[in-house]
């Protein structure tokens, strides 16, 4: 996993309008699959009800590769019910598991 600044997953999708939302998505998704989980391809994002779906399987990503520091559940949460601040939180237990390795 590739270390990132939380400050910048929570300033650029104002810059960018939201884009790098969708490009930290997909390349941490990538970065997640490397290590060994099983994350659909990220053009289930812009399917109604089905990006719902992808959110949780996101979120099993971020559970399995941060060895259950965050739990999916939690994830979900972050990623669902706070879209401006949730994925920061996620990339700070992710720097964590870079860290390690």
């Amino acid at each position: 996993m590739k270390e990132r600044s939380p400050l910048a997953v929570f300033v650029l999708p104002f810059i960018t309008f939201g884009i790098y939302s969708l490009y930290w998505l997909v390349v941490t998704k990538t970065e997640m699959n490397r290590n060994g989980t099983n994350i659909p391809t990220a053009w289930l994002l812009i399917v109604p009800l089905a990006n719902i779906w992808w959110y949780w399987k996101f979120s099993e990503g971020v559970e399995e590769v941060t060895h259950r520091q965050m739990s999916a559940g939690v994830a979900f949460l972050m990623l669902f019910l706070l879209p401006v601040i949730g994925p920061a939180i996620i990339q700070t237990t992710l720097n964590k598991v870079a860290e390690i390795k």
